[in-house]
């Protein structure tokens, strides 16, 4: 291994990401903590439960994230919280995000916040969540009261987290809670909401704070055939890449929706976005012809898988959707990156190989202002409940005991030493030393 150093801006933002549902407890007034209380929906019939206990203590686990040396969060807020009944805002629950956002600022540690990630009050659920046309003047509503309390100590603001995650699973999959109406037709009208929401949001947003960044936290994967499949295939990635990846950028882009968000032009929707913030996670291999699903659920031989077959590790591909969403001119941000090991033996490798993409990115000149790291502590995974985990500090859900772990030591010294340098590769993850800086060392 050749020695060297990855240096990264004085300014870049390290940072890492949570969502309120999955760290905040108690979320007892909205669709996802119902759904757990079901039976088949989660991994082992987990539920979420204290969680990570973040809405009676988050300020101690930002200690620990001003102690890695990182300066920024994203974090989400829980709508249902906020305005537990059409029309009725919580006071309390208001101020007590303003103490976690105050926190954060007293510890150099700047916010980045989600008004919508996966949740809906169970009162909207009622009215039809995003597939009635009412929820655009709700979401307009709540982010009116949201900016005009918090807006302040908000810098950066999210709008909607995966709204093709959201919609897919919600809708077409059906892992996520169920909504009245699933299907084609109905996903389509649920985008196209997203859309509309996303720029009355935008607006909202921008008339009370000109100076604030806002966009949308978009997961983008990488679409690929299997080297053994032909023409066709490829054809068919291809598609799948543009319906999932790219239709919702170029909607937010020029106004316009198509398939599969229905034809016609959004009001106000074009350019409504001040960064992309790129969810990245893994590489899919696109089924043709996509009898039984759109995905192949098996790997190519010497794959690199990580927990609960969730994906490829394939750091290649961040470097691969940085460079495809340079079209749009904006800056931006690695909104969450991570993996599920609960043994941490791959986390290691999977941070310094995908920052190792974020530089070369970098040294390109490409604008990626920041890296989230997904997830600060380990926390409540959905529909695969507490069987994954992705934080870079372990957490035993029962006992609320913390330990860093080894990929946490790892990304405490860069974010303290802005830098990634080949005696940390030695240290962290020397099986991956030929690929960060490979060459023969000097005698």
């Amino acid at each position: 291994m050749a020695t060297g150093t990855m240096f990264f801006p004085s300014d870049f933002l390290w940072g890492t990401a949570t969502a309120a549902h999955q760290v905040e407890g108690n979320n007892a007034n909205n669709d996802w903590w119902q759904w757990e209380q079901g039976t088949g929906h989660i991994l082992q019939e987990h539920r979420s439960g204290l969680a990570c206990n973040w809405w009676e203590n988050a300020e101690a686990d930002l200690d620990k994230a001003a102690e890695m040396g990182t300066n920024a969060h994203r974090l989400s807020l829980e709508w249902s919280r906020i305005e537990p009944e059409p029309s009725r805002f919580d006071k309390n629950a208001l101020e007590r995000y303003r103490q976690i956002l105050q926190a954060m600022h007293d510890r150099g540690i700047e916010p980045m916040v989600t008004l919508h990630h996966f949740t809906n009050p169970l009162w909207l659920v009622e009215k039809g969540d995003f597939g009635t046309a009412v929820v655009v003047d709700y979401f307009q509503r709540y982010t009116a009261k949201v900016v005009e309390v918090l807006g302040d100590l908000v810098p950066k603001w999210v709008t909607i987290n995966e709204p093709l995650v959201y919609v897919f699973m919600r809708y077409l999959e059906g892992t996520f809670p169920a909504p009245q109406q699933k299907g084609w037709p109905a996903a389509g009208q649920a985008l196209r909401n997203l859309l509309r929401c996303h720029a009355a949001a935008y607006h909202t947003i921008k008339e009370r704070q000109p100076e604030a960044q806002v966009g949308v936290a978009k997961n983008l994967v990488i679409f690929a055939a299997r080297p053994s499949q032909g023409t066709a295939a490829r054809w068919w990635a291809k598609r799948l890449n543009w319906l999932y990846n790219e239709a919702w950028m170029e909607a937010m882009t020029n106004g316009r929706s198509r398939f599969p968000f229905g034809r016609g032009q959004i009001p106000h929707l074009a350019g409504s976005y001040d960064f992309i913030g790129i969810n990245y996670y893994t590489r899919f291999y696109a089924k043709f012809p996509p009898l039984g699903g759109l995905l192949h659920e098996e790997w190519e031989p010497g794959a690199v898988v990580s927990d609960g077959n969730y994906g490829e590790v394939y750091p290649d591909g961040l470097f691969q959707v940085i460079k495809s969403v340079l079209r749009y001119d904006k800056p931006i941000y690695i909104t969450e990156n991570g993996v599920p090991d609960i043994k941490d033996e791959i986390r290691p490798s999977f941070i310094l190989t995908h920052l190792r993409e974020v530089w070369r990115a970098i040294s390109f000149c490409f604008p990626v202002m920041g890296y989230y790291h997904w997830s600060l502590v380990d926390n409540f995974e959905w529909d695969r409940g507490w069987t994954q985990r992705f934080g870079l500090i372990a957490m035993n859900p029962e006992t609320q005991e913390r330990e860093l772990r080894t990929s946490g030591q790892l990304y405490t010294e860069i974010c303290q030493q802005n830098q990634i340098s080949s005696e940390m590769v030695a240290k962290y993850a020397p099986q991956s030393s030929d690929i960060l800086f490979p060459g023969k060392a000097p005698a």
